[in-house]
């Protein structure tokens, strides 16, 4: 087997980022979580449409739509989830998609770690530029409160970005790809 040149088969040195990471932020944007949170995402994206899969240029918006806590919390739930537009949900919302581009560029490194994490575990799956969940939902599940809605949150975020183009994902929420 040869080593890849990113040596990302490796765990992370002591002397690395990751390593001095504040202990909170590491439990926070794990890779674990984000591939969870992704998979959760693509599995909301795909609905009916599984053999598709979702972009996987929008896990760079999901995440940050979904960890956090006020966004997380400001975003519609239920049957108002399957209802309203990310255009309307901008405008009603203006602070919150203020601090979008600043949040979406803090979690880059996490969620590339977290897309990595999931191919390499084989919980996503990619073909051309679309990512695919292998991870189905298994009952029961451990309860906590905070995770349950993070999860909950990425389904109905992947609901709502498959009614727009990435491009359009993108741009409503002041982010370039």
């Amino acid at each position: 087997m040869t080593t890849p040149p990113t040596r990302q088969d490796q765990p992370p040195l002591l002397g690395s980022a990751w390593a001095k990471r504040p202990p909170l932020v590491g439990a926070m944007f794990n890779p674990a979580l984000i591939t969870c949170l992704l998979a959760s995402t693509i599995s909301g994206y795909s609905g009916g449409r599984s053999s598709q899969g979702m972009p996987w240029m929008l896990s760079y918006i999901a995440a940050p739509l979904v960890l956090h806590r006020s966004t997380r919390e400001a975003l519609p739930t239920g049957a108002r989830a399957r209802t309203s537009h990310l255009g309307a949900w901008v405008q009603e919302h203006p602070l919150l998609r203020a601090g979008f581009p600043s949040r979406a560029q803090a979690l880059v490194t996490p969620v590339r770690a977290g897309l990595r994490f999931g191919l390499r575990h084989q919980v996503l799956g990619l073909t051309d530029d679309r990512l695919q969940t292998r991870l189905h939902r298994q009952q029961p599940q451990p309860q906590h409160p905070e995770l349950d809605d993070i999860i909950n949150c990425a389904r109905n975020a992947g609901r709502w970005l498959s009614s727009l183009d990435t491009a359009s994902a993108f741009s409503l929420l002041g982010v370039a790809p």
